[in-house]
């Protein structure tokens, strides 16, 4: 049986995803950091795991997967106790869309490389970060609170079982507080969040625990 393995970064959002989803589903691994800000993922070694030299790269069943939401959806498939997304067609729209207006929509304009150019292209490049990532965290979440107005929400995202829009909403609110986005106007998500720190495959996978 071929050990699994997760090379990861400890603040990357998409690590922190499959970080949750590997605990939720009870998949032992093993954590290779790659450290971001010491460009590890620009080196030769890791761009032969992942030629977009990202993060995370899962080694598992035999195989290498990249993309985290591809990640989460094969585990959902491989893994039958998942429930990462709901059985109806109509529901697994719904989560996808949850989870790709953080996942695509508030997470690529905020990441490494983009905040990096940002700030080159800045005279207070420090002040520029910060006001970047609270408007464009601030105004995807908004939206998010938003679209959780709706009867398919429950404790959770949708219903009352943790889904993939959850494991990316978990990530995203981390960095909101990093920033320190206003969330006042986002009661559901603040509480959706709470509720997904109260899980141990969640608590588990928080930067503050697996942090080197």
């Amino acid at each position: 049986m071929t050990e699994t393995v997760l090379y990861d970064y400890w603040r990357s959002s998409a690590s922190y995803r499959v970080r949750i989803a590997l605990n939720l589903v009870g998949e032992a691994y093993r954590s290779v950091p790659v450290d971001l800000l010491a460009a590890a993922h620009r080196g030769p070694e890791h761009l032969a795991r992942n030629p977009q030299g990202l993060v995370p790269v899962l080694d598992i069943d035999g195989e290498r997967l990249t993309q985290s939401l591809a990640i989460v959806e094969y585990l959902a498939e491989t893994r039958a106790v998942s429930g990462f997304l709901p059985s109806d067609p109509i529901g697994r729209q719904r989560v996808r869309a949850l989870s790709y207006a953080v996942a695509m929509d508030i997470h690529p304009v905020c990441n490494l490389g983009v905040v990096a150019h940002v700030m080159a292209a800045a005279e207070d490049g420090e002040a520029a970060r910060r006001g970047w990532m609270q408007k464009f965290i601030g105004d995807g979440l908004a939206a998010l609170e938003r679209m959780l107005e709706h009867p398919a929400t429950g404790a959770f995202c949708h219903g009352d079982r943790p889904t993939m829009a959850d494991i990316c909403l978990v990530p995203q609110v981390y960095n909101a507080r990093r920033w320190e986005v206003d969330l006042s106007d986002c009661p559901r998500i603040v509480a959706i969040d709470a509720r997904c720190a109260e899980i141990d495959a969640f608590a588990r996978a928080h930067p503050d625990r697996v942090k080197p």
